[in-house]
């Protein structure tokens, strides 16, 4: 086990259940998320201290053990401690088996769900997670919790069309998408989309709450993670997402994840690093 000097600690893997994309296990005391967005839902319940966070430019937060945090897909937000002791966490990140991302609108008003029941089911599909051989188990407890979230998610408004509807933006967003391994520079997407390089970068982060750089950093880091879960090396890794080399993926990894990916890697099979 090692220790760092703020005391994170942190376990991830991928279980072989359909529709979880990877569990992640963190207890922090000093870190701060940047705007970022995933490409899965992203379940969490506190077992430890307070959160707040933004959603979409919205303000929330969230304390102790009742609330359950959905957030969705492809919607920017950020996560930091707001005490001493920090906080403890247990995440899943669930793909669109699980939750359509046509649905993301709906959770983007409402992320803290008060729902005790969902709570205590979640929990125990961490507990029957840390089993191997529990994978039917863990299954029927996922498709009790996938009723209860579309249940929250049904009663729920979509949002009605605003930012989000830019063409322009939506355009640039695509592209990255497109160019997440071999990168795009700013002139050559402004000549491909007819504009001006500026009014792009306004554009994007007008709708979408953060800069295109921002954007395309975390969608590397979310396939990085896939691929360290999958047991590829960090070197290879780097190259392989679009990163410069090794110590350009360290330096973004650690900001959106908290830990290195060589630690990461070593988490992968549910082993904690930290103290």
């Amino acid at each position: 086990m090692v220790a760092d000097r703020h005391r994170t600690s942190i376990s991830s893997w991928r279980p072989s259940i359909p529709g979880i994309a990877e569990v992640f296990h963190a207890h922090f005391t000093d870190h701060a998320y940047p705007a970022h967005t995933h490409d899965t839902w992203d379940l969490m319940i506190l077992d430890e201290g307070s959160v707040d966070f933004a959603l979409d430019r919205r303000l929330h937060g969230a304390t102790g053990t009742t609330s359950v945090l959905l957030l969705p897909p492809g919607v920017p937000h950020d996560g930091r401690t707001v005490t001493a002791s920090g906080f403890r966490k247990r995440n899943l990140y669930l793909d669109d088996s699980v939750l359509p991302q046509r649905w993301a609108g709906r959770a983007v008003n409402a992320p803290v769900l008060d729902d005790g029941l969902l709570r205590h089911r979640i929990h125990q599909l961490h507990a029957t997670l840390a089993h191997a051989g529990d994978g039917f188990e863990a299954e029927s407890r996922l498709s009790f919790i996938r009723e209860r979230l579309h249940f929250h998610l049904g009663s729920l408004q979509p949002r009605t069309p605003g930012h989000e509807a830019n063409r322009l933006a939506a355009e640039l967003r695509e592209l990255l998408d497109s160019r997440i391994h071999t990168g795009i520079s700013l002139h050559e997407a402004a000549a491909i989309l007819h504009a001006h390089p500026t009014h792009l970068i306004r554009c994007f982060k007008q709708t979408y709450g953060l800069p295109p750089h921002t954007y395309l950093t975390g969608r590397r880091i979310d396939q990085a993670r896939r691929l360290l879960l999958d047991g590829h090396r960090p070197a290879e890794v780097a190259t392989t997402v679009g990163f410069h080399d090794q110590a350009h993926l360290n330096r973004h990894f650690t900001r959106h994840v908290g830990t290195t990916p060589g630690r990461f890697t070593r988490t992968r099979r549910g082993g904690a690093v930290g103290g």
